[in-house]
């Protein structure tokens, strides 16, 4: 799908445009849709800073050289060490930990800043600076609306059950979520993740609206109920603004002799043929449960594009372990011309909207849900941790996705607790995915949804015109004081 363009958004008469700050925290995810935001406002007619605390050197100089409109600050960080915590929370909570360092950061801008849009993780660690200010704070939030509401009443569900396990939660607009769909670390009341979670939880209350990259037709009875205080008094407005599209990073461009082996294989099959199996930058399989899932490819008799991941990385499995030795000898030969496998990073956008692609074999991540969503691409949805399966319940429940709850978590941090998927199975599961008219179906009305939303006059777009208007109309503090 192309880029949607936005046309400037008329200042109703008013010559200064509103300035954003977009404070975005760790990890290659949150990031991505940090950028995504920051273009889609600055096509409304925003002036946008972002601010760039994590060392995403070669994303960030490709934004500066696509981009130059949008603005890099610079965050350096306080040092903090905490060698046994998982490398992704050590760096939300370094973040965090460097908060008192914002405020002259943020005063030292020109011209003033109107808002500032924080990720919600780092939410209760830099409201009292933003509010110190004078600043108006917003919450950018990359999950779905059963995650918000999640985080709204977790802090008073932690508390209730103690150092036990959560068996289970009704939250409004949601239902009944059981204990082992929400997130593992949230189990255990002294993982750094979990500190973070109840922190940030009343926080909320204290912002002046959430961002949500989400859309009505997927999670509207859940953001209803956010907006009319079912979930939880107090809330500031939650407004959906997404799906938040990708934006082309020229200088990302990979050099020719990557993309010629996955892109130009794409470019030779069928419409709607492929199967693209990636688990993200945070999902590993097993070495067993590659084999199987390899096995099932196999026996799907369906085309595949394949990324594998034998271990955690941000963005590309450079480690010395050959496919041959992940796969077996001969197995890239008895596949043949019907699938490829890669082990290097490729663009998954780029293969979500390839016409030869069908259908998804996911981690369920929200991004990564979305996208397919955006290009119509049905999705096997198998969970890998996180907030993974809030999400793919969520999925399943509107069409934008299948997830065989059977399964288990898919790999990462969980792995050791699901016995491996066989390839009988997985094989099964692909045809049905490939094959079922019903989920095709599905999955085109929920697509068709997400495109107009996002158009000139649809829900989303009109939300995220409506907050810069009010911006607009607002000022900065400075002209807000100055006024009255």
């Amino acid at each position: 799908m192309s880029q949607v363009q936005r046309p400037p958004l008329s200042s109703g008469g008013l010559t200064t445009a509103p300035h954003v700050a977009i404070l975005p925290s760790a990890g290659l995810g949150h990031l991505t849709i940090s950028v995504r935001l920051a273009v889609a406002l600055a096509s409304h007619g925003c002036l946008v800073t972002l601010i760039t605390p994590c060392p995403m050197s070669r994303y960030i100089s490709d934004l500066r050289s696509s981009f130059r409109h949008i603005r890099l600050l610079d965050f350096d960080l306080l040092p903090f060490d905490a060698p046994d915590a998982d490398p992704f929370f050590r760096q939300f909570e370094t973040i965090r930990r460097s908060a008192n360092l914002l405020g002259p950061l943020l005063a030292s801008v020109t011209p003033p800043l109107s808002a500032i849009l924080t990720d919600v993780s780092l939410l209760s660690s830099f409201v009292p600076v933003t509010k110190a200010l004078h600043l108006p704070t917003y919450v950018t939030f990359v999950s779905c609306a059963a995650m918000l509401a999640l985080l709204c009443v977790f802090p008073s569900l932690r508390k209730s059950a103690g150092d036990g396990p959560i068996l289970s939660i009704d939250i409004p607009g949601v239902g009944t979520t059981p204990g082992s769909w929400i997130p593992p670390p949230l189990h255990n009341p002294k993982h750094i993740f979990t500190t973070q979670f109840v922190e940030n939880g009343p926080a909320l209350l204290q912002a002046d609206g959430i961002l949500s990259n989400t859309f009505e037709a997927l999670d509207g009875e859940i953001l209803a109920a956010l907006n009319a205080g079912a979930v939880v008094q107090g809330l500031p407005p939650v407004i959906a603004i997404g799906p938040q599209e990708a934006v082309k990073l020229g200088a990302a461009a990979r050099p020719a002799r990557e993309r010629d082996g996955w892109a130009a294989w794409l470019d030779g099959q069928p419409p709607k043929s492929v199967l693209y199996v990636a688990f993200g930058n945070r999902t590993a399989l097993s070495r067993e449960q590659i084999r199987e899932l390899g096995a099932g490819l196999e026996k799907s008799g369906c085309r595949f594009l394949w990324v594998v991941k034998s271990r955690i990385v941000d963005r590309e499995d450079d480690g010395g372990v050959e496919l041959e030795e992940l796969l077996g000898e001969d197995y890239l030969e008895r596949v043949g011309e019907r699938g490829v496998v890669v082990k290097s990073w490729v663009d998954q956008e780029e293969v979500l909207a390839h016409p030869s692609v069908g259908g998804f074999l996911s981690h369920g991540g929200w991004n990564s849900m979305l996208e397919a969503v955006l290009h119509g691409v049905s999705s096997l949805n198998w969970p890998g941790g996180g907030d993974q399966r809030m999400i793919a319940a969520q999925a399943e429940k509107r069409g934008a996705g299948v997830w065989v709850k059977e399964w288990g978590w898919c790999g990462g941090v969980n792995r050791e607790e699901s016995a491996p998927v066989s390839g009988e199975e997985i094989a099964k599961r692909v045809r049905e995915l490939m094959e079922d008219a019903a989920v095709g179906e599905a999955m085109r009305r929920i697509h068709e949804e997400a495109v107009r939303g996002i158009r000139a006059g649809g829900t989303s777009y009109e939300a995220l015109r409506k907050f810069v208007a009010d911006l607009t109309a607002r000022g900065t503090p400075e002209q807000s004081s100055a006024s009255a």
